[in-house]
């Protein structure tokens, strides 16, 4: 697949100075690490992802999905189904806490969703905002995400 656009990547990059600021010292901030999901038998390669320094495992290549706390995709125009279906239902089966969705071609305009409280296979709730509101990322990262600059 080609590399991401400018776009893409100047998103990725506010998205991770802002989680960087917020996170624990004994946290990590990674781009585009595999995350084992098992009931894909496969990875999924979000854009960013948060987990404790210490349940990264060491000498592997990827990261169990049950150890990371918070997983970020920004779709491009040739994968934005994936983040809204198969990574979405991935990510929920595998119990990571919350999902940030940055979604720069959806139908209602560009926008960020933050899924959050997985149960049973989905996401309970589900927190919208158009591109140029602040989003809240809560707890244990507790911070605005602003997005005009998206």
């Amino acid at each position: 697949t080609p590399p991401p656009g400018n776009a893409h990547n100047l998103i990725a990059d506010a998205v991770d100075g802002g989680l960087r600021a917020a996170v624990p010292k004994e946290w990590a901030v990674f781009q585009t690490s595999g995350i084992a999901i098992p009931q894909r038998r496969s990875l999924c390669v979000p854009d960013l992802v948060v987990i404790p320094k210490e349940d990264v495992p060491v000498g592997e290549s990827s990261i169990p999905a049950e150890k990371a706390r918070l997983v970020v995709e920004i779709t491009s125009p040739d994968n934005a189904d994936d983040g809204r279906k198969k990574k979405l239902w991935a990510y929920a089966h595998a119990g990571i806490p919350l999902y940030l969705l940055i979604d720069r071609f959806a139908a209602e305009g560009p926008s960020v969703v933050l899924y959050s409280e997985p149960s049973g296979g989905r996401y309970r709730n589900r927190h919208w905002v158009p591109f140029g509101e602040a989003i809240e990322i809560p707890g244990p990262f507790g911070f605005s995400l602003h997005t005009k600059e998206f």
